[in-house]
């Protein structure tokens, strides 16, 4: 049986990956929140490049970093590297256009749930798409519910941050 190792170099992957996706979250944030002073292009200029931050550095370099630590025994892991990148454009696209619908949709409910379901099903579709670009000796199998439960896991955390994104509150 192959030994697989998530977190073959200790903490330092997951700590480093969390930090990185801290500080993305984070400068996103902040662009989210001056975003909410403008209006017209100026808004959707501070929404992209929020969209930017925390979909590369909050989510993508957080999902790619944390992936560097995972090795199996006696095998080398490689990337496919269009197919890596499409998962980071995916990243970017999907807070952009959840951003976008926040922040030009209006008040409410609708906004905020199309938006939040947006992001969550383009970050799980990042995250499997990033799997599949690894190339290794031997193949994966997916747990099915488990996928099931980490795209609603997805959606709600991603609904919960743009609900959070709207009430920030700050300079």
């Amino acid at each position: 049986m192959v030994q697989v190792h998530n977190f073959a170099y200790g903490i330092l992957n997951p700590g480093l990956a969390y930090l990185m996706s801290c500080l993305g979250c984070f400068l996103g944030l902040q662009c989210t929140n001056r975003a909410r002073a403008m209006e017209g292009a100026s808004r959707a200029r501070w929404l992209l490049l929020g969209a930017v931050s925390i979909g590369v550095t909050g989510i993508w370099v957080m999902h790619f970093i944390a992936m560097l630590g995972f090795t199996i025994d006696g095998q080398v892991i490689q990337y496919n590297v269009p197919i890596t990148i499409l998962s980071m454009v995916i990243a970017v696209v999907v807070v952009a256009v959840g951003l976008l619908n926040v922040g030009f949709g209006g008040e409410g409910l609708w906004p905020l749930l199309l938006g939040g379901t947006i992001i969550g099903l383009g970050v799980a579709s990042m995250h499997y798409i990033g799997m599949y670009a690894m190339r290794m000796p031997d193949t994966m199998h997916w747990n099915v519910p488990l996928v099931i439960l980490s795209v609603i896991i997805a959606v709600v955390a991603g609904t919960a941050a743009l609900w959070a994104a709207l009430r920030l509150h700050g300079g």
